[in-house]
C-alpha cells in the first residue's frame, strides 16, 4: 500500500478489521517490519490523538520517529505554485518535500482545509504535493477532505461493540461555534457507506449537504429526532458548509441552532444507541454533558482505537516496501 487516503486504498474491510483485532490481541507482533525504518510525520495543525496514536503505533511496529511541526520552529512554507517569494514564507514545499523524503521511510501528513476556496481544498493540493515529490509511501493524518485513520478507527468501534449484524448508524451535525473542515464526516460517510452490514443515515440541516462523492448510497433525513429513531450508534459531528449545492457558502456556518445538540432526551429515542465523537469536542454545544460521561459513551475506547488503525496502516506500508 503506498498511499492511504480513502476506503479505497484499504481494500476488503472484512480482512481489515480482522488484521484490526489481530494486532489489538498482539500489539508488537509486526515488530520487525519497522526496524531500521523511519517514520517522518509532519504537522501544518494541532494535534493529539493523531500525534500520540500514530506514533505509537509506529513505534510497536519497531520503527523510529521523527514529528515535525510545521508551525513551531521550522521555515515557513510555501505551498502555491508561481508565486513571487517576497512575503513571510522562506521555503517552497517543492524543495521541502524531496528533502523530508530523503530523511525517511514513512511519510503522515496533517493539512486541514483553509475554507477559503473549495476547488484549491477538495484538489488536495498540499497532500498531493508530498504523494508526487516526496517519493515514499504517504498516508493522511487528516488531510482538507479526508481523515482514514479516524474513520478506521471508528468502524473498528462499531465491530466491536454492535448488538446487531447490521447496525443503523446515524451521522449527525451538531452546531459549533467555529467553521469546521469535512474531513471527519466525509470519510466517517464514506466508511460506513463501504461497509456491507451498515445502514447509515446522515442528518444536518439544509445546506450542509456532504459531497455525494463520499456519501453515496446513505440515507439524508433533515428532521434529527426521526434520524436518531431506533439508531444503534450515534455519531455526532459539526461541519461548515461543504459548499455542494452553493459554493459562495462554502466554508461558512449557515445554521447555529442549538436544538441540533445531541442531548438525553434525542438518545432515548435510540435503541439504547452508543454516542460517538472523533474529540475533541465542545461539551454543550455538539453534546451535553450526560450524554458524552454516560456508560454509552464510546469516545474514550473509539480514541484508543486509533493505535489500532494506524497500526494496520503503518504494517501494509512496510510490508509494501
Amino acid at each position: 500500500m503506498k498511499t492511504f487516503i480513502n476506503v479505497q486504498d484499504l481494500g476488503d474491510l472484512k480482512k481489515a478489521l480482522a488484521e484490526a483485532a489481530e494486532i489489538k490481541a498482539d500489539r508488537f507482533k509486526y515488530q520487525h517490519l519497522g526496524r531500521n525504518k523511519t517514520l517522518l510525520m509532519i504537522f501544518f495543525n494541532n494535534s493529539l490523538r493523531t500525534r500520540l496514536s500514530t506514533q505509537k503505533a509506529a513505534i510497536n511496529l519497531g520503527m523510529n520517529v521523527i514529528v515535525l511541526d510545521v508551525n513551531a520552529g521550522a521555515w515557513k512554507l510555501e505551498t502555491e505554485r508561481g508565486v513571487i517569494m517576497n512575503g513571510d514564507k522562506s521555503e517552497h514545499l517543492l524543495e521541502a518535500i524531496p528533502v523530508m523524503g530523503s530523511y525517511c521511510d514513512l511519510i503522515g501528513v496533517r493539512a486541514f482545509a483553509g475554507l477559503k476556496d473549495r476547488d484549491y481544498d477538495y484538489a488536495e493540493t498540499v497532500l498531493n504535493q508530498f504523494i508526487k515529490y516526496s517519493g515514499k509511501p504517504v498516508f493522511a493524518m487528516e488531510s482538507a477532505t479526508v481523515h482514514p485513520l479516524q474513520a478506521f478507527a471508528d468502524l473498528i468501534t462499531i465491530e466491536e461493540h454492535k448488538k446487531v449484524q447490521k447496525p443503523k448508524v446515524v451521522l449527525t451535525w451538531a452546531p459549533h461555534c467555529r467553521a469546521l473542515p469535512q474531513a471527519v464526516p466525509n470519510s466517517f460517510a464514506q466508511w460506513m457507506d463501504a461497509a456491507e452490514d451498515i445502514d447509515l443515515v446522515i442528518t444536518h440541516p439544509h445546506g450542509y449537504e456532504l459531497d455525494p462523492a463520499f456519501t453515496g448510497n446513505a440515507r439524508i433525513e433533515y428532521d434529527q429526532r426521526k434520524a436518531f429513531e431506533g439508531a444503534d450508534f450515534i455519531y455526532a459531528k459539526n461541519w461548515s458548509c461543504p459548499g455542494v449545492a452553493n459554493p459562495q457558502d462554502y466554508g461558512k456556518i449557515l445554521c447555529e441552532d442549538m436544538d441540533w445538540t445531541v442531548d438525553s432526551a434525542k438518545m432515548a429515542l435510540t435503541n439504547h444507541g452508543k454516542f460517538m465523537h472523533c474529540l475533541p469536542v465542545r461539551r454543550g454545544l455538539i453534546v451535553t454533558d450526560e450524554v458524552i460521561e454516560s456508560e454509552d459513551s464510546l469516545v474514550i475506547p473509539e480514541a484508543a482505537n486509533r493505535e489500532i488503525s494506524a497500526s494496520v496502516v503503518l504494517k501494509r506500508m512496510l510490508e509494501s516496501l
